[in-house]
């Protein structure tokens, strides 16, 4: 197969013209940077999760995923989804329903987000009034996503279709963080991707709700105030920031091994705790 691209986790083949095949490696990135160590199966926990949202996600909004089994390859099943070939919109959809991450900053500075205006005195870590929708850019790689108005989204995409995807966007977290709720996860945030299909329809992307993408808290430790104990890679963000004495410029330094095996512990963590299955019994 012909590979299309590369990014920081994931490399991209075509299958034929209306199939490719998207691969998650267990690369991991952080402040935009691709570090040297990889988290052993994360890979196979985002694809896994992947699939297990996509599924029920089905009847809420059309996805691209065709199969995690035909048409993928032996040696990459576990790892690759075999999806249907979109036309990607360059804006990724991000939707919050708690102050976290780049938000608490811009916060301070503008009692906004992405032009959103929020109540005065909240807290890192504070659930938001109602779900917000904070696009960006969607950057090369090494640059840094950079938050858009929405505005800038109608600029972009034009109002119809900015409009749409403003909606589409916090109707399926709503969804997503009603089903996190049930197994006693908050979904502080979230990032979705969206493509058109040939006849116009709006189609999710790429992956979807898992530790690389959205913030996962432990709905029992929740403690507005400060910083949430996570199952995703804030973990690493932590360890980069508070004991690497790493300046965030390339090369990144080795991770340790106990922050390897933490890491992959969370990942799996949210895999288990949100759909109920063992990781063991991946991929089916």
């Amino acid at each position: 197969m012909k590979l299309l691209a590369s990014g920081k986790v994931r490399e991209l083949y075509e299958v034929d013209a209306e199939h490719l095949l998207l691969v998650a490696s267990d690369r991991i990135s952080a402040y935009d940077v691709v570090l040297p160590t990889p988290i052993p199966d994360k890979g196979a926990v985002l694809t896994a999760l992947s699939v297990w949202w996509f599924e029920r996600l089905a009847a809420v909004q059309p996805h691209h995923l065709v199969s995690a089994s035909a048409g993928v390859p032996e040696e990459m099943r576990g790892r690759a989804l075999l999806v249907r070939r979109l036309s990607m919109l360059p804006v990724e959809c991000v939707a919050r329903g708690y102050l976290a991450g780049s938000a608490v900053a811009e916060y301070a500075e503008t009692a906004s987000v992405c032009g959103v205006r929020l109540p005065t005195g909240l807290r890192a870590g504070d659930r938001l009034p109602e779900p917000i929708f904070t696009p960006a850019t969607k950057a090369e790689a090494g640059a840094h996503d950079e938050n858009l108005s929405f505005d800038r989204v109608v600029a972009t995409v034009g109002g119809e279709l900015a409009e749409r995807l403003r909606e589409r966007t916090l109707a399926i977290y709503g969804e997503a963080a009603a089903v996190a709720d049930r197994k006693g996860i908050l979904l502080a945030d979230t990032k979705f991707e969206f493509g058109t299909r040939p006849d116009g329809v709006l189609v999710l992307g790429d992956e979807v709700l898992t530790p690389d993408s959205s913030r996962f808290w432990p709905a029992d430790q929740w403690r507005p105030g400060g910083a949430q104990p996570s199952y995703d890679k804030q973990f690493v963000r932590d360890w980069l920031t508070d004991e690497s004495g790493w300046d965030r410029r390339p090369p990144a330094p080795d991770l340790p091994d106990e922050v390897v095996t933490a890491t992959r512990e969370r990942y799996v963590r949210a895999y288990e705790q949100l759909t109920g299955l063992s990781f063991t019994s991946w991929p089916p």
